[in-house]
């Protein structure tokens, strides 16, 4: 299991690429869910995700081990951030993608930088495509969340919101394969404990949640859900350890009221935010955890929505206002 000190030396290893985000209020959103609601804003990310920290991290130290190819299976937040870290430290990244691939995340991870591959329509596809890549031309597979180094990465916005925000109660956060949920964890209950941390899923694709209460790792078919960020079909081997340690409680959210909070927050807020951070939002508003009147951070964990999509991502938020 990784420890604070290794998200100390992380954060400490990242701060010349990633942006320290700031945090934002809705005194809206606040009075609807009977807290004091902070947002700590990483859709306002380099990359437009929280993904960056924990990429920089890894391929910073495989770089150090001699690699001369890094490369990803990835169609979204992690091919983004792969192939940003890897462009500006010179090193070629190939990203593997699904042969479904959406047009507009394929130019985001060209833009960055990234060789595209398609291969298949799953992850048990596209992962051994993109070992064999690697291992091919002396390079390193970067795996989107189970490693200590993405880890202790993604741990660093834990560091960032206990400086941010004082005496904050709780942190809530969503969860898809483990990695952001378990360096948060991390880096807020190795240093106070006190403070509460709540994971978020889909309904459909609630993988964490049957892990925990089967107290081992559950596997779950493929799933659709609109949160398309947290569609893994297991939590990984080295995070569901943090998780079962630390995680104060996990509650899950229906598609429906993931449409209603990304439609409060582009009202309200006008913050455009993709629909896996919306999770821990229509958790809140929809009171599925156990705090009221106290002073909660809510992660928000990107920002990169397909514009093609948002017309079937609105729905009226009249019946909540």
């Amino acid at each position: 299991m990784i420890t604070i000190q290794d998200i100390r030396k992380a954060r400490e290893n990242i701060q010349d690429t990633i942006n320290a985000t700031p945090i934002l209020q809705s005194g809206q959103l606040s009075q609807l869910c009977g807290n004091q609601i902070f947002f700590k804003c990483e859709h306002l990310q380099k990359t437009g995700s929280f993904k960056i920290r924990g990429a920089t991290n890894k391929v910073k130290q495989v770089m150090k081990e001699g690699a001369e190819l890094v490369t990803a299976a990835s169609s979204g937040n992690h091919g983004q951030a792969v192939s940003f870290i890897a462009k500006k430290l010179g090193v070629p990244v190939t990203i593997v993608v699904p042969t479904d691939v959406n047009p507009c995340k394929m130019n985001a991870i060209e833009a960055y930088g990234g060789k595209i591959v398609k291969c298949g329509t799953t992850s048990a596809e596209r992962i051994p495509k993109a070992i064999e890549i690697a291992e091919e031309q002396n390079g390193v597979f970067i795996p989107p969340y189970d490693d200590p180094y993405i880890m202790a990465g993604q741990g660093t916005t834990g560091l960032e919101i206990l400086e941010q925000v004082q005496d904050v109660d709780a942190v809530v956060v969503p969860i898809g394969g483990g990695g952001l949920i378990s360096g948060i964890l991390t880096a807020i209950k190795e240093t106070h404990p006190d403070i509460k941390v709540y994971g978020v899923e889909p309904e459909t694709a609630n993988d964490t949640f049957l892990s925990l209460q089967n107290g081992q790792i559950t596997s779950i078919p493929p799933t659709s859900t609109i949160a398309d960020g947290l569609r893994a079909t297991q939590p990984g081997d080295m995070t569901f350890p943090v998780i079962q340690k630390y995680l104060d409680d996990l509650v899950l959210v229906t598609d429906e009221e993931i449409r209603l909070a990304f439609s409060f927050v582009m009202e309200r807020m006008k913050q455009v935010i993709e629909p896996s951070s919306m999770v821990t939002i229509a958790a809140l508003m929809n009171k599925k955890l156990p705090i009221e009147g106290k002073k909660v951070v809510t992660v928000i964990s990107g920002g990169n929505v397909d514009l093609t999509r948002i017309n079937k991502l609105v729905i009226g938020t009249e019946r909540i206002c």
